[in-house]
């Protein structure tokens, strides 16, 4: 028996009041939560269009949907991925055409679907356990007959077949999630080693990073000041009403201890490193996790927070690099300007019509409420208010020092600069299509993080 979809109500109505607009097919992503038992889909945000597209729709009319952009679609699921608090995942994607399609519709989105996630999988910090489900949902709506077509793909096994799914519509699904908080105080240092001049200054600090993501997930996770059994059901010793948990959504108060990562494998002695500079994060970051109130465990909420820990310090920094490019300021001539200080974007909260799930967004140092709420409704096509906007974390500045003795570490750049990667160019092509504001700062990275460069 295939995979069950318990479905927001209002994902069904999102749904049907997409507009094809003389288009021969309109896509988007399914957002939601796994579970042992069956998944959970809370939202759905349809892909905005290119340029090109508007400006040719006699061409989509009679284009087949093996045309489907794939390069473009999963662009946006990498885009739309930062906006998800820790619990909340891109799940699948849903495509609405004119007429019923045959298998060569179906061989596209088994492709999108496969490219997202391997797309998305890169960025990460942790890896998917063995015991989490790995099957990711196609939708498919024919808007004349109204059949809905449900199917999944295992997504670690290339060669997998589709299998038919249950998608099921339940209202108020979201109105009771549970919520964990969390603030992270960061500060990581990560040596630039001469035996790896030809990386990149973001490999290097994806590198750095991934060290560190070892002591978040080895960490000790307090729910409420208490450290729990991770088999444990979250809500128990909770009062209960009706044989459900008490209305109003919970909010859990999480702090992590870290600890050194010393053990058999790992002895307590120094190491001497030749570096030819070194990167500095510090700060602290606010983290938001949510899971939804049926039968939670405890470690299920714990790993939820582990991840947006992880993903929303990696994608700042990843911010950083994509600012850097697009400003098209080569790494050279920013390893050798002097001392720089910079006002660093902060995360902004804002829930989902509806729900008291919350998805996020980082706020640049220039950008207005107005801007922020424009981008939250362009990007995930949902009408949202200023005043729905959370601030998060408090403005702060960021440092970044060079020194102007880094020839040494330069040399694969001196005669040429790389070419921007097509991703970069999509990025581009979405913040113009999309609005999003691109961020003056040459040094942007995470709010309350500051970001330092040194040379020797």
């Amino acid at each position: 028996m295939g995979r069950t979809y318990i479905v927001e109500e209002t994902v069904g109505q999102y749904l049907s009041n997409v507009n094809l607009q003389g288009k021969a097919f309109v896509s988007g992503l399914l957002i939601g939560q796994c579970s042992s038992q069956k998944d959970y889909i809370i939202l759905a945000t349809r892909t905005p269009p290119k340029e090109e597209q508007n400006e040719n729709l006699k061409h989509q009319q009679k284009a087949k949907l093996d045309n489907l952009d794939e390069e473009w679609a999963t662009e946006h699921a990498n885009q739309v991925s930062r906006m998800l608090p820790g619990g909340l995942l891109v799940l699948g994607v849903f495509i609405i055409t004119t007429l019923e399609m045959g298998n060569d519709f179906q061989n596209a989105l088994r492709r999108l679907v496969f490219a997202m996630e391997k797309s998305m999988n890169k960025r990460r910090l942790w890896n998917f356990t063995e015991e989490e489900i790995s099957e990711r949902v196609t939708l498919h709506i024919c808007s004349s007959t109204k059949k809905i077509f449900c199917r999944t793909y295992d997504i670690h096994d290339p060669k997998s077949s589709a299998k038919p799914a249950d998608w099921k519509y339940q209202n108020g699904l979201s109105t009771s999630w549970l919520s964990l908080e969390c603030i992270v105080h960061i500060n990581i240092h990560i040596p630039l080693s001469t035996t790896s001049v030809s990386y990149t200054l973001e490999k290097n600090t994806k590198n750095g990073l991934a060290r560190w993501a070892k002591q978040i997930e080895n960490g000790v996770y307090l729910i409420n000041g208490q450290v729990k059994d991770e088999d444990g059901d979250l809500l128990e010793g909770q009062k209960k009403s009706r044989g459900n948990v008490q209305a109003t959504s919970h909010s859990f108060d999480v702090k992590v201890l870290t600890q050194l990562l010393l053990n058999s494998d790992h002895r307590s002695t120094a190491t001497v490193q030749i570096c030819s500079g070194s990167v500095n994060l510090k700060g602290a970051v606010k983290c938001r996790a949510y899971i939804h109130s049926n039968k939670p465990k405890v470690k299920d909420a714990v790993q939820a927070m582990k991840r947006d820990i992880l993903n929303t310090v990696a994608d700042r920094c990843e911010m950083l690099f994509e600012d850097l490019l697009l400003n098209e300021i080569p790494e050279k001539k920013v390893m050798n300007s002097e001392k720089e200080f910079h006002i660093l974007p902060h995360r902004v909260f804002v829930p989902i019509p509806g729900s008291t799930v919350m998805l996020c967004d980082y706020k640049f140092g220039d950008e207005s409420a107005e801007e922020m709420r424009d981008h939250f409704i362009e990007m995930l096509d949902h009408m949202i208010q200023i005043e729905d906007l959370e601030i998060a974390e408090e403005i702060n500045t960021a440092c970044m020092s060079y020194s102007v003795n880094t020839e040494a570490s330069l040399d694969n750049t001196d005669d040429e600069q790389p070419k921007q990667p097509i991703k970069t160019t999509i990025i581009l092509k979405i913040q113009q299509n999309i609005g999003v504001i691109a961020a003056v700062a040459v040094a942007v990275l995470a709010a309350g993080i500051s970001f330092h460069y040194f040379s020797d």
